[in-house]
C-alpha cells in the first residue's frame, strides 16, 4: 500500500516546525568487529578444513622415511539470503508535500530497517551458538568438545558457565592458548578482542583498562592489562540478547565470516497507471563460521 495524503495529513499542514520519528541514528556495521568480510560470485560458498600432518618421527639410520597423509576434516557452507524492502508514495502525496522530500525521509528509514536486519542476523550466530547453531564440525559453535581427525578435542567455551570477571577472562586466555590442530599439534592461538553486550561495558573497562587489579585493596598489577592479553580491547555489540554472555575473537584465520554476494542497491520508479513512486533496497549476503576456533564464548551464569 502506498503512503497517502491521509497518512501524512500533519505534514501537509502549514506551520509545522519539525517532523520526527524517522531521524533516529542506528548502530551500524557492528558485525565488522566480529566477522571478516569477503565477496562472493556464487549462490553459496563452501570452505573445507584440511588436516595437516602429525609430529615428525625420528628416522633411524638406514630406515625408510615415514610418509603421512593429509585429509579433509569438515566443510563449512554459506548460503546467501536476499534481504529486500520497499515503500511507495502516492502521486498526490508527492505533489502536496510543502516542506521536505518525503522520499529522503523514508529512504533514511528504509536504510535503517535494512541495517537492523543485517546486524541481528550477524549477532544471531553468537546468540544461538551455545544451543542450536552448529559449526561445520557438527557440534554447537561454542562447545567443550570440537572434534579433530586425530581424536583430540578443542574447547572454545568454559567447562562451567561463568560470568565476565578477572578469573574467567584469564581462564579464557589459557584455554585459547591450548588449542591444537586437526592432528593434535599445538597452535599458537591468541585472543584478539572482547565482545560484550551493553550491560557488561563497565565491567570490560575495569578489567582491560585499569593498571591495578579490580576490587582488591592490594597493590597488585592488572595482569590482563599489563600482559596485553586482549590486545584489541573490547567492543560493544548492541544486538546480543544475553545480558551476561561475553565473547572473544582470536587470531585463528578463517573463523567468523561474512560473504557479500550483492552489495546493497537502491532504486526507484514510477507506476504509470497510479502515478505512485516506488522505492526499494536490496542486498544478498550470508554470515557463518569456517573454523570455530576463531571465537570463544561464555553464556554467563
Amino acid at each position: 500500500m502506498a503512503i497517502s495524503r491521509a497518512q501524512l495529513l500533519k505534514e501537509l499542514l502549514p506551520g509545522i516546525n519539525a517532523l520526527f520519528g524517522l531521524e533516529y541514528e542506528k548502530y551500524d556495521n557492528e558485525h565488522g568487529e566480529i566477522y571478516d568480510t569477503e565477496s562472493s560470485d556464487r549462490s553459496f560458498e563452501e570452505e573445507v578444513k584440511l588436516s595437516g600432518f602429525g609430529s615428525a618421527p625420528v628416522k633411524n639410520e638406514g630406515s625408510a622415511i615415514a610418509y603421512d597423509n593429509g585429509q579433509e576434516s569438515f566443510t563449512a557452507r554459506y548460503t546467501h539470503e536476499t534481504i529486500a524492502m520497499g515503500f511507495s508514495i502516492t502521486e498526490e502525496a508527492m505533489e502536496d508535500n510543502l516542506y521536505d522530500s518525503l522520499s529522503a525521509r523514508y529512504t533514511k528509514a528504509l536504510a535503517r530497517a535494512m541495517a537492523y536486519t543485517k546486524q541481528t542476523k550477524a549477532a544471531a550466530l553468537l546468540n544461538t551458538g551455545f544451543a542450536t547453531f552448529n559449526s561445520g564440525d557438527g557440534v554447537t559453535l561454542f562447545n567443550t568438545a570440537h572434534p579433530t581427525v586425530s581424536g583430540t578435542t578443542n574447547s572454545n567455551r568454559p567447562a562451567v558457565n561463568v560470568d565476565l570477571n578477572e578469573t574467567s577472562l584469564e581462564q579464557a586466555v589459557i584455554d585459547i592458548a591450548a588449542y591444537v590442530d586437526e592432528r593434535g599439534l599445538l597452535i599458537a592461538a591468541r585472543p584478539r578482542k572482547l565482545i560484550v553486550p551493553p550491560s557488561l561495558q563497565f565491567v570490560a573497562t575495569r578489567l582491560l583498562e585499569t593498571s591495578l587489579r579490580v576490587g582488591t585493596a592490594d597493590n597488585d598489577i592488572n595482569a590482563i592489562n599489563s600482559n596485553g592479553s586482549i590486545p584489541e580491547g573490547y567492543t560493544i555489540n548492541h544486538y546480543l540478547t544475553d545480558a551476561d554472555a561475553f565473547f572473544i575473537t582470536t587470531d585463528i584465520p578463517n573463523g567468523m565470516k561474512h560473504f557479500e554476494r550483492t552489495p546493497m542497491t537502491t532504486s526507484m520508479d514510477g507506476d504509470f497507471d497510479t502515478g505512485n513512486v516506488r522505492y526499494k533496497a536490496r542486498e544478498r549476503y550470508s554470515f557463518g563460521v569456517s573454523d570455530p576456533l576463531g571465537i570463544y564464548g561464555s553464556p554467563g551464569v
